[in-house]
């Protein structure tokens, strides 16, 4: 077994030249901005971004779909005794 490391653009690797930056929509706003370490708010665009849709969350604006309770199903409705 070989313990040589392989050098960019050999065929195994990319040619460090030939990597692309892949960018993405902000959630918020949907500017489009760049996905990397360089972007301490990704996905989103900018701070005010970030905290508009923590804000939400917190808010209660976006909530998760919650099922019915099926036919039968106990309930805290304590009125019909």
């Amino acid at each position: 077994m070989s313990t040589d490391s392989f050098p960019p653009g050999d065929g195994e690797h990319p040619p460090a030249s030939s990597t692309r930056v892949r960018r993405v929509a902000c959630p918020s706003c949907r500017t489009e901005v760049e996905w990397s370490t360089d972007n301490p708010f990704r996905p989103f665009c900018s701070k005010r971004c970030k905290l508009t849709d923590l804000g939400a969350w917190a808010s209660g604006a976006y909530r998760l779909p919650v099922p019915d309770d099926p036919p039968g199903a106990e309930s805290d409705d304590f009125s019909e005794r």
